[in-house]
């Protein structure tokens, strides 16, 4: 398992983040995804087998949201 973390840019409402945690609750090997609205950052916890943190972005990028960095980290 890895972690991403996604800076995204501006976030205009409540509702973008609920677009936002619902498409990427929707992708395969994705877990405890938070969108955090005022930091405009999305974490996410995914199977590196079965996704990446780039696919986890394309999905974001998809629902036209800007994804500005994207960070990956090791967990155990």
């Amino acid at each position: 398992m890895a972690k991403a973390i996604l800076q995204l840019g501006e976030l205009t409402c409540p509702s973008c983040l609920t677009k936002i945690q619902k498409g990427v609750e929707n992708q395969d090997g994705v877990s405890n995804i938070k969108v955090l609205f005022n930091a405009g950052k999305v974490r996410a916890d995914f199977d590196e087998d079965t996704t990446s943190a780039d696919k986890i972005s394309d999905v974001i990028k998809d629902l036209g949201y800007e994804v500005k960095k994207v960070k990956v980290k090791e967990t155990k």
